[in-house]
């Protein structure tokens, strides 16, 4: 039986107010994230249809051609709020540059939920990107494989530039092969690898698109291959993660961890202020000199001057953290930097008193990319 085609559509609701999406399955790492082993030409798979991994971006692992966010040879260390976060495809995406194509098909395979699923009602939607902007979103329904059709443009075309696609997230589709449709796909060049690390806001919660997280917002106004390594509900300086993102390619870091210190599992600030120090010695092991931004924790105003249960405010983690950094930069770091995250957003930009909106996610992205800027650090 041949896939289902889902052509073009009109864009549907979003189901805004829902927070991110749920779940999927993905931990070994095979070739560089987004490029062949080897080199040559890109290879096709049966039916014209082409490889998808020359195509992809924001990459960290492969586990048998399945994007993972936490290695998958040291997934036993991990809290388990961690490694169920890390099988989701987070801000993993497709990029390519075209001449002459009208449209562009994705085979893919995803999660298809029951009846009772909490999921089921998310939209399942395709978002294609040029420099400019958003192109054009396509709504389809999970399929055990299906085929989705995206014109590159309005009208017939055919259509120049490069473009980036961002799948759906929920029920965490695998794509198994894409085409041009008159007109070939080339893989977009590589960019510099930002690595950040962060709980449920670098993850994108409350964010009504995958794009609009602000690590892709950042990303975008840098020009960097985002690899998105939030951890909803966890990202509590876990030193296991520490290690891995000591030994993952980057061009460049950064970390934004820290709310969930106040509430989820309650720290100290002394403790936090060592274990910001232990996690940023275990990360500068794997990358003594790549530039990397720390930032602390975004404004949550029912934290910020109620203790936690050992006694420490939202406001005294905070300091801890940022402490903590600037003694390392003293002692010669200079290739660190702090971004305190106290003032960079506003009671308006909360969708729920703790995860950014919209709005929230546009405005920290940017004010994230603008330190990176500022630091001179540069990447690659």
């Amino acid at each position: 039986m041949s896939a289902p085609v889902h052509d073009e559509g009109r864009p549907g609701p979003w189901q805004e107010g829902t927070g991110r999406w749920g779940q999927g399955a993905w931990p070994g790492q095979g070739a560089w994230p987004g490029q062949r082993q080897g080199g040559g030409e890109r290879d096709e798979v049966p039916g014209g249809w082409q490889d998808p991994q020359p195509f992809l971006r924001g990459v960290a692992w492969l586990d048998k051609g399945r994007p993972v966010r936490a290695d998958p040879a040291d997934t036993m260390r991990l809290p388990w709020d961690t490694g169920e976060r890390a099988t989701l495809p987070i801000g993993v995406r497709l990029e390519f540059t075209t001449e002459t194509a009208r449209a562009v098909e994705i085979r893919y395979r995803a999660t298809v939920p029951g009846p009772t699923d909490s999921l089921r009602d998310l939209a399942h939607g395709f978002a294609l990107w040029d420099r400019h902007g958003v192109v054009t979103e396509v709504f389809t329904e999970p399929a055990a494989e299906a085929v989705v059709r995206i014109g590159l443009g309005a009208g017939d075309g055919p259509f120049r530039g490069t473009f980036t696609i961002h799948p759906p997230e929920n029920q965490s589709p695998l794509v198994l092969g894409l085409r041009g449709i008159g007109g070939a796909l080339t893989p977009a060049p590589p960019a510099p690898r930002w690595v950040v690390h962060g709980d449920s806001i670098t993850e994108g919660w409350w964010s009504t698109r995958p794009a609009h997280g602000w690590p892709a917002v950042a990303g975008r106004a840098l020009g960097w291959d985002t690899v998105n390594l939030g951890y909803a509900g966890a990202a509590r300086g876990e030193l296991a993660t520490a290690e891995q993102l000591a030994g993952l390619p980057a061009d460049a870091l950064t970390l934004a961890f820290g709310t969930n210190c106040w509430s989820r599992v309650p720290f100290s600030a002394p403790l936090l202020y060592e274990t910001t120090r232990a996690f940023l010695e275990l990360v500068r092991q794997g990358h003594p000199r790549t530039p990397l931004l720390l930032v602390s924790p975004v404004l949550r105003p029912d934290a910020e001057r109620t203790p936690n249960k050992l006694g420490a405010t939202l406001g005294a983690l905070r300091d801890a953290m940022e402490r903590a950094a600037r003694d390392r930069i003293a002692a010669g770091d200079d290739r660190l930097a702090v971004l305190p995250g106290r003032d960079l957003l506003g009671p308006e930009h909360l969708a729920d008193g703790l995860h950014p909106n919209d709005c929230g996610h546009q405005v920290l992205g940017l004010a994230v990319a603008t330190a990176l800027r500022r630091t001179g650090f540069g990447a690659g």
